[in-house]
């Protein structure tokens, strides 16, 4: 079905400034998305080196606004990869020690900072934004901010990382997009030959996406996936070992008591999956967030934020594993019960 994707979020106009700031990727995806990015409100929760590095992308696609929440403070460990707090702030609020250096990258987005704690956001919070971005949250609170954004129509994507190891699980209801479809025309047919053109024809897809409650639901050890998990490696049942260190400790492991958490971490492996192929070496180098891999995952939620709001090209469905052994990312779908 070819469409016509203009509505009421685009009868917003370009100032000549943003014509000129934005040309490059007006080019690269087109005055219309541009448009629906000037009107996007984001909220980025977690303002650790994941949270910077999706910040900067999101405020130099040209947003409406970004949020910045977060209730902890500026930590030594933040200096490996959190490049928007600065070195004197330590012991401050890392969102508001990041609003200064987050402002000089795109002046023309409104940014502001909120140090509350994100469980004590109720859903009326959270209907002011059309995407919602959490990291560094327990999977029950993951839950239960996805269950609000569903119920608000609202984007809601889980991301984060832990070393050189990262994900990303989108939780985008019924998404709307347009991919050009390219087809072959008959342009001449003289003398019995048949010439064709190609032409790029916009089409609109609709593709339902389950909520997170799906991955919490997913059995790795299904023996129909444990075919996959020798195929891809062990990314997944690593997210799962460390969202279920998350949970049991109210903590991520630390390098200030790296072999005691390499214990834990073992353990709760074997009682996962026992003789897994997830190894000791892949356990440890889940430490502190290391700046490649930030870059990495960061580069690639901000992409999927942008497609989200503009509605060009299919976002990723749905989980993305960065996985620290081959230093290379791959996409699984997890599909509702």
């Amino acid at each position: 079905m070819v469409v016509d994707m203009d509505t009421n979020e685009t009868a917003v106009e370009l100032t000549e400034a943003e014509n000129e700031l934005y040309d490059r990727q007006i080019r690269l995806w087109g005055l219309e998305s541009q448009k629906r990015l000037r009107t996007a409100k984001i909220l980025i929760a977690g303002l650790c080196g994941l949270g910077a590095e999706i910040t900067k992308n999101i405020i130099l696609s040209g947003v409406n606004s970004v949020k910045l929440l977060d209730d902890k403070n500026v930590t030594e460990e933040d200096f490996c990869s959190q490049f928007l707090a600065p070195r004197e702030s330590l012991s401050t609020n890392r969102a508001e020690a990041s609003l200064a250096r987050a402002r000089a990258l795109n002046p023309m987005v409104d940014i502001s900072a909120d140090r509350e704690p994100l469980q004590e956001k109720a859903s009326e919070f959270f209907s002011q934004f059309d995407v919602v971005v959490v990291n560094g949250a327990t999977n029950e609170e993951l839950l239960r901010i996805d269950t609000i954004c569903r119920d608000l129509g609202v984007k809601f994507i889980a991301t984060d990382v832990w070393g050189t190891f990262g994900f990303y699980f989108a939780s985008l209801q019924k998404h709307s997009y347009v991919e050009d479809v390219i087809k072959h025309k008959v342009v001449s047919n003289a003398d019995k030959k048949k010439k064709y053109e190609t032409v790029s024809i916009p089409t609109q897809r609709d593709v339902d996406y389950p909520g997170y409650s799906a991955w919490l639901e997913f059995d790795i050890t299904a023996p129909s996936y444990l075919r996959k998990l020798k195929r891809n490696g062990p990314g997944v049942l690593l997210l799962s070992v460390l969202q279920k260190f998350r949970t049991a400790h109210q903590r991520d492991p630390s390098y200030k008591t790296r072999e005691a958490d390499l214990e834990l971490l073992r353990g709760i492996r074997d009682e996962l999956l026992p003789n897994s192929i997830l190894s000791d070496e892949a356990l440890g180098l889940i430490f502190a967030q290391i700046s490649p891999a930030v870059a990495v995952v960061g580069g690639v939620v901000a992409q999927e934020v942008i497609k989200v709001v503009t509605k060009v090209e299919a976002p990723h469905r749905n989980l993305f594993v960065f996985d620290p052994e081959t230093c290379a990312g791959y996409v699984e779908t997890i599909e509702a019960k």
